[in-house]
């Protein structure tokens, strides 16, 4: 995929029956923001499309970002809310080594369990971070994706469940991270703004957004 993706900021209406069970079931949130993307894509229509999404909520308003190589949010239940899209492309062209940035991710902080010689062949579970070592582990994913972080301030989110069939049983805990950082490899970072961060994508984690940070 050449192109840079775009991004839609959706201020979602509050009154809407569809946003109301969208932010109650993420499974349905993800069926919704899928219906952007171009029809056709296989197998994996949202790896094929780059979607991407997260959910940020403040005290007056709940935006919904969604990045992907193509979007149309004419596709969206009517009354869902007001859809602003935007290419990437002035971002992506930014980004050079030492720039500064503020950043905001929704993370699913994750290890896999680690099995005895015993159970040699079988996959241990999937273990949720938090505290340290969620800090860590970002502060490690982070690293790979081209960012030294400066600050990193968590937020603790409420875990999601996925529901329906074919869906991990497992809840999903997420964390917020915003902060600082200076970009130290502008080729890892851009891959990793396109193909997201962590596990969870389909349920709202591994969105990277980026801004220019202000000057002190």
């Amino acid at each position: 995929m050449n192109d840079h993706p775009v991004i839609a900021r959706i201020r979602l209406n509050p009154y809407s029956r569809d946003v109301q069970r969208d932010l109650r079931d993420p499974t349905q949130m993800h069926r919704t923001v899928m219906r952007m993307v171009p029809d056709n894509l296989g197998d994996s229509p949202r790896h094929r499309s780059g979607l991407l999404y997260r959910v940020d909520e403040t005290e007056t308003s709940t935006t919904l970002l969604v990045q992907a190589a193509g979007l149309d949010p004419s596709r969206l239940p009517v009354g869902y809310g007001q859809a602003d899209v935007k290419s990437l492309t002035p971002m992506f062209t930014a980004l050079r080594k030492g720039l500064g940035v503020r950043y905001r991710i929704v993370l699913n902080p994750a290890k896999r369990e680690r099995l005895s010689l015993e159970e040699k062949g079988k996959r241990g579970k999937i273990i949720p971070l938090s505290g340290p070592d969620a800090d860590q582990w970002w502060l490690r994913r982070a690293a790979e994706a081209g960012l030294d972080l400066h600050v990193l301030t968590p937020t603790p989110m409420d875990p999601i469940r996925p529901r329906g069939r074919n869906t991990p049983r497992m809840r999903l805990s997420l964390i917020r991270y915003d902060g600082t950082a200076v970009v130290t490899d502008p080729d890892a970072l851009r891959d990793a703004l396109t193909a997201g961060i962590g596990r969870g994508k389909p349920y709202g984690a591994g969105l990277l957004s980026l801004a220019p940070a202000r000057n002190t």
